[in-house]
């Protein structure tokens, strides 16, 4: 075999795909597009429904479709059970299906393992087999024995986005393609949160950009859009060779040079900050391992899941991410985390209204937030999920031992909830603005659209308008809004709750259809504003003609102010 190129970082990690031969993986990357191996392709195949299982790491339908379609697609249908479901396949199927990178390419890139036999390996002459004829120059590979049965060594699947098309995603394998309890040191693929955090991020355009704690890379290939440059950092050196196999991979998409990916990527080793520490981003992403998970005194490194916690008890990795922040935030810089924290134990009140009093406590002094916690979970909940998430229930006298350190740990703190959501940070675009600094902590569980990224960079610089009171004109005034024209947004409807026969509703409820989707109750003379708000009046207008038909003495009550300016903040109201 002819040794592979001299190993750029990360490229060359044991028990990780390799990424030395940028040329084999931009073969394989063809391959998987002639097989027609896209999200669509994928779904025709299966159904949606069987898809959908899929997603919800059910793979029987995915099987008994894959049985009836695979003689139309038998090239796709190989993919699928190969990647998708993790099934042994036959190597001619793979040599078939991936003509030119074939069973012995993808063994050379860490991606497949032989039945009873070779296994990945950071050594180029032990790798899974793998043989001379393996093409990296275009050419047809000659195959694996026919009697070969091969399986994936990790999970690789279509992942379309709305801003670098079609990508190929590779991860370790979920616990149901490979039953068992996951490794510790798993790499973690697509799911909910990053998702969540990809839909929540603002989108424009930046010079620099950091990716803390990268995984399998998700957010970085986003990143790449809009920044010239981005950072990812993660504590583990199989991510970080997941992420650089894929950028590789998808490197046309992303405007990479597959050759050159430092000229616009840089992975560094280190937990969380420490790898960045002294330096400064125009925007910072995280979906941290934030996790809460019980300590032991004698616990070692290894026996933690990584890609999930954090080593540090309780919320602590969480608070102290949050609190350091704005250390590598350049002015005017934004950040964009999702976060677990804990609510104390208080029976006579509402985890509702109390879980905002720590997390406020944990953001620096001189930086803008946004909170929205979108879910709270009990305790007990919060453990079965999280011990489910590692498929430790297989287990179970161990699952019921970890259940009851989650419940002993909650209890040392007097923890009742967690609460799970997004934290915005912003640091003020010019020096010395520190001292007018916006905070908002909002509780909103009902289903929003996604993705929501735009719907709250807009909120937020109307609420940090609305809170300097800026004219148009630059001019600071607190009621400078009320010089402006305003009309109802399209996608707000109204509605009048009462008795039958009733004159008057007994509630007045708006609702957005799009956004956050908030339902807003109005007053009586907040119901008389919003009707009349056509884009023809000023807000100041129609104030004077309600208070000369409503007889007020004084002008509108600082109430009614209030909710006028909270439905423009919303985006209920839109100004002309």
């Amino acid at each position: 075999m002819t040794d592979l190129p001299a190993a750029a970082p990360f490229s060359a990690v044991a028990d990780a795909p390799r990424s030395q031969d940028p040329q084999l993986i931009q073969d394989l990357h063809r391959d998987l597009a002639d097989s027609n191996f896209t999200v669509d392709g994928v779904t025709d195949m299966l159904g949606e429904r069987a898809m959908d299982a899929w997603l919800r790491e059910q793979p029987v339908p995915a099987r008994v479709a894959l049985d009836r379609a695979s003689e139309t697609q038998p090239r796709l249908a190989a993919v699928i059970a190969l990647f998708l479901l993790g099934d042994v396949v036959p190597a001619a199927d793979v040599d078939a299906a991936l003509p030119t990178v074939g069973a012995p390419g993808l063994g050379r890139l860490g991606l497949l393992e032989y039945e009873g036999g070779g296994t990945r390996s950071s050594e180029p002459d032990n790798l899974s087999t793998a043989n001379d004829d393996t093409a990296s120059n275009g050419t047809p590979n000659d195959g694996a024995a026919d009697t070969d049965l091969v399986r994936a060594s990790v999970d690789l699947r279509p992942y379309s986005t709305d801003v670098a098309g079609e990508l190929y995603v590779v991860s370790d394998l979920g616990a149901f393609q490979r039953p068992g309890v996951l490794r510790r040191d798993h790499v973690l693929g697509i799911g909910g949160a990053s998702l969540t955090l990809v839909r929540s991020t603002e989108r424009r355009d930046v010079d620099t950009a950091l990716d803390v704690g990268t995984g399998c890379g998700i957010q970085t290939f986003h990143l790449l859009s809009h920044a010239r440059h981005v950072t990812a950092t993660d504590l583990s050196d199989r991510a970080l060779a997941t992420t650089r196999f894929n950028l590789v991979l998808n490197a046309r998409a992303l405007d990479l040079d597959p050759f050159d990916l430092e000229a616009r990527a840089t992975l560094v080793q280190g937990s969380l900050l420490e790898p960045v520490a002294g330096q400064e981003f125009d925007l910072v992403v995280s979906n941290p391992p934030f996790v809460i998970t019980p300590r032991r005194s004698n616990e070692a490194d290894e026996e933690r899941f990584t890609y999930r916690d954090g080593g540090k008890a309780g919320d602590r990795l969480v608070s102290e991410l949050i609190t350091a922040l704005p250390a590598v935030m350049a002015q005017g810089a934004t950040a964009h985390l999702l976060a677990n924290w804990e609510i104390p134990d208080t029976p006579d009140t509402d985890p509702e209204k109390i879980w905002s009093e720590r997390v406020e406590e944990w953001i620096a002094p001189g930086v803008g937030a946004w909170v929205i916690q979108r879910e709270i979970q009990d305790v007990c909940e919060y453990a079965e999920t999280w011990l489910r998430d590692a498929s430790q229930q297989r287990d179970i006298e161990a699952y019921d031992a970890a259940y009851r350190d989650y419940l002993a740990d909650f209890t040392s703190r007097h923890v009742g909830a967690v609460g799970f959501g997004m934290v915005r940070l912003a640091r003020p675009e010019q020096p010395g603005a520190e001292t007018e600094i916006l905070r908002i902590f909002e509780h909103i569980d009902h289903p929003i659209q996604q993705p929501i990224a735009a719907t709250l960079a807009a909120e937020w610089s109307r609420a940090e308008a609305m809170f300097r009171g800026e004219a148009a004109s630059g001019v600071v005034a607190d009621d400078a809004w009320q010089n402006k024209h305003y009309y109802v947004a399209q996608d707000v409807t109204e509605e009048r709750h009462g008795r039958p026969g009733a004159e008057d509703p007994a509630l007045i409820l708006l609702r957005q259809g799009g956004g956050l989707r908030r339902t807003v109750v109005l007053s009586s003379e907040a119901a008389g504003f919003v009707g009349v708000c056509d884009g023809e009046l000023t807000a100041r207008q129609i104030l004077t003609a309600l208070g000369t038909l409503l007889g007020w003495d004084g002008g509108p009550s600082e109430q009614l102010l209030r909710e006028i300016r909270a439905l423009i903040t919303h985006g209920v109201l839109v100004e002309v």
